[in-house]
């Protein structure tokens, strides 16, 4: 009779630690007047532990950007644009992750928008950024928007270094060098010649 509960257990189980994370990305105009309220860009779905399995699930392409003068901008237009990218909470009205500014050509035509996440080992999304690549003429696929996720490491305890010891002066202090062998014993052989030079001299009288 236990051994259905056993079961359904595991699988339980599995399907919790298996469970894809979810991220909701955002984008904000950044201008010289104020900047405007920051709108959805794309939702990407990842696995820490198969970081390149993260997919775009949906993505919003900000063509806003582009809507004031659309005939007449040019890429150094697009260029001075900037757009804020991060992670928001729309009810809190505040980032909640770590943000970062890119050209706002990056989502113009002939690039493909690459969306890049940083994660910890537990799937909490530390930033996000975006870069444009730029769409070969031959490529027929994967010209769309392309999720890409680093997983941070945790990283090594600090060594402590030995404490500094002060001379009662206050200046450092300075071990003495080691001495050699010689520097210890050099009374002792010279203790050693002399009696053997003594002792030789007596025999031979």
């Amino acid at each position: 009779m236990r051994f259905p509960a056993i079961l359904a257990a595991l699988v339980a189980a599995t399907f919790v630690v298996a469970s894809p994370h979810h991220a909701q990305l955002y984008y904000q105009l950044v201008t010289a007047s104020g900047s405007p309220k920051p709108m959805r860009l794309a939702e990407v779905q990842f696995d820490p532990t198969t970081p390149e399995s993260a997919t775009v699930l949906s993505y919003d392409a900000p063509d806003l950007l582009f809507e004031a003068d659309a005939e007449t901008e040019t890429n150094a237009d697009l260029d001075a644009n900037l757009v804020r990218i991060g992670l928001y909470d729309s009810k809190k009205s505040t980032w909640i992750s770590s943000t970062s500014v890119t050209s706002a050509s990056t989502f113009s035509k002939g690039y493909s928008p690459h969306l890049l996440l940083t994660v910890d080992t537990d799937g909490t999304v530390l930033g996000a950024a975006a870069r444009g690549v730029r769409i070969d003429a031959g490529v027929t696929r994967d010209f769309g928007p392309q999720a890409i996720v680093h997983v941070t490491g945790k990283g090594k305890t600090p060594e402590a270094g030995k404490p500094v010891v002060l001379t009662p002066d206050g200046k450092k202090h300075v071990p003495e060098q080691e001495k050699s062998f010689l520097q210890k014993y050099w009374w002792v052989l010279a203790v050693l010649a002399v009696l053997t030079l003594g002792g030789g001299g007596g025999d031979g009288k």
